[in-house]
């Protein structure tokens, strides 16, 4: 056992004593040593009950005869971080989450690990560990929040992003705003939504290393203990049979989630983790495997935002593996690939079925014949873009429109809430980069103040930034090369035409090869914000968006 380093012979009597310290016998040591690696605290409200499904998890690895031992993690809440200076340090931080959690289980001789995340980055660092380290490793999330009631509809977070911008546009009163925040989060969970948290932890079901129902089982359900207990019980049997998350995240499992993800409409956030987990299996995962699997696969589900249905609908109508089960009907998904079961994709979906056809549709009368991200390319993205096509409304599919320039997500959000922005005008926010930001910002605020004033249909948004998975509407992210690298987004000047074609898959600015050389070669890049800390730091070490903003191998 890996943990013998750490525990066994007589050269180990200083280290078994420290164990002792805290209250481990001498049977607990003989056992195999188990990592639970929690990241649970009181400021984000899909992880203030991680403590009890640790508890939960710990139960699970008794019964089964190992010791768990439990450490944490750091995590930031995309919403409280949202429109300030804290969402520079959200997707930066999940470089930590991955290197704080290798730095633990190398200290300590872990034999295997499982890993209880919840919400937005903290999901995909724990699976860049998991990967990177290779030891049998199983996730367990929190669960999803329950949706919200207002005036008799279900509602969410995003609803109340965009009562802001209606609040603004006249369309709500302020008191109206206050019984929404009230009423939209009604305890604990990752937002009821098929947002980035619920969207990883959906695709940690498909990709093999969760167990079936940990991305649809709600927080508040007895059977999320359940589910906590068996893979507690479940990673014994891993450590047994030596299965370890390389076994599992092979290219077919990627290729798999990346199937579920287009199906379900997941957040585009989906398409800067999953290269950079990809990236620790030392698979190649990019731009053109995205599109081509999102032109290959159907869209069966429509979801908040981009839908009324929320993931406890998606939980009811047979969840997950009902959604794999109808795309192996159509070939797919690879169904021969192992997950942390240690059964097949085909024997775990077994005894799946569709129960509600208006939540997951069948492959025969999707909501759309193509998945619910595209990848748009063109001079304005040369390494490619990324849209949630699936929350885009019919008319804003294809559209050109002037430029509206902004050199940051407040001067944008500021422009939109003063009545500055007109219907067919396109937002451009620019130097948002994973470089720029730094920390590729979520722009959930300028996106749902456009959607609460009732422009979605008529004002298209693009950035080298990324948005949360609670935006819709013609939203395009990721633009790469960003702008602090001197892509063309930073050459667009106010009043030039933008041509957006999502169905044919471009993102261009109407510019000469000529024109935009010129203006390349002039431009004077702004100073980072940041000079020390972690940022700076992250910032000179940071790739683009379209490499999953990983950090790079080398530093020139």
């Amino acid at each position: 056992m890996r943990s013998d380093s750490v525990k066994k012979g007589i050269e180990r009597a200083p280290h078994r004593s420290l164990f002792k310290a805290m209250g481990y016998t001498k049977e607990e040591l003989d056992r195999p040593l188990i990592g639970i690696v929690n990241s649970a605290n009181e400021v984000i409200p899909g992880h203030i009950h991680l403590h009890e499904i640790a508890k939960a998890v710990k139960a699970g690895v008794y019964m089964a005869g190992g010791t768990p031992s439990e450490f944490s993690t750091i995590g930031v809440c995309d919403g409280i971080a949202m429109n300030h200076q804290g969402m520079h340090f959200s997707l930066a931080s999940r470089e930590i989450i991955a290197d704080s959690i290798e730095i633990m289980v190398m200290a300590h001789g872990f034999d295997a690990l499982v890993f209880i995340p919840n919400c937005d980055k903290i999901i995909p660092g724990m699976l860049m560990a998991a990967a990177r380290l290779n030891i049998p490793s199983l996730f367990i999330s929190g669960g999803p929040m329950m949706a919200g009631k207002f005036k008799g509809r279900n509602i969410d977070l995003s609803n109340v992003f965009e009562g802001v911008g209606a609040v603004k546009a006249g369309r709500m009163s302020a008191e109206e705003l206050e019984g929404l925040e009230d009423a939209a989060c009604p305890g604990c969970g990752s937002c009821a939504g098929m947002f980035t948290a619920n969207s990883m932890n959906c695709l940690t079901e498909a990709l093999g290393m969760a167990l079936p129902g940990n991305g649809t089982i709600p927080a508040v359900e007895a059977a999320r203990y359940r589910l906590a207990k068996r893979s507690g019980m479940k990673i014994m049997d891993l450590l047994e049979k030596e299965i370890c998350p390389r076994n599992i995240m092979n290219e077919d499992a990627f290729k798999n989630a990346l199937a579920a993800d287009m199906a379900l409409g997941g957040s585009t956030n989906t398409i800067l983790h999953l290269p950079a987990i990809s990236h620790e299996a030392e698979i190649e995962l990019d731009l053109k495997l995205v599109d081509q699997i999102s032109s290959q696969t159907p869209q069966l589900c429509k979801l908040s935002p981009a839908g009324d249905y929320h993931i406890q609908d998606l939980r009811e109508a047979g969840g997950i593996q009902a959604v794999l089960k109808e795309l192996s009907r159509h070939d797919l998904i690879n169904k021969g690939v192992i997950t942390v079961t240690g059964n097949s994709v085909e024997d775990n979906i077994k005894g799946a079925e569709i129960i509600d056809l208006q939540v997951i549709r069948s492959v025969e009368e999707p909501f759309a014949p193509n998945g619910g991200i595209a990848v748009l390319m063109g001079n304005l993205a040369p390494d490619g873009a990324v849209v949630k096509q699936g929350a885009v409304a019919p008319e804003m599919m294809q559209h050109r429109g002037k430029a509206r320039v902004f050199d940051s997500e407040e001067e944008a959000t500021a422009a939109i809430l003063d009545g500055k922005i007109k219907a067919g005008e396109v937002i451009v926010i620019r130097f948002e980069g994973p470089k720029g930001g730094p920390g590729m910002r979520e722009m959930l605020t300028p996106t749902s103040a456009v959607a609460g004033m009732g422009l979605d249909k008529e004002v298209s948004l693009i950035t080298d930034g990324r948005f949360s998975g609670a935006t819709r509407g013609a939203s395009i992210g990721h633009v790469s090369p960003e702008a602090m690298e001197k892509g063309p987004v930073a050459a667009v000047r106010e009043g030039d035409t933008i041509i957006i074609d999502i169905p044919n898959r471009k993102l261009e600015v109407d510019l000469s090869p000529e024109e935009m050389e010129i203006r390349l070669k002039n431009l004077e890049l702004p100073q980072s914000k940041y000079t020390k800390g972690y940022l700076s730091r992250y910032s000179r070490l940071v790739s683009s968006a379209n490499e999953g903003a990983i950090f790079k191998s080398e530093v020139t």
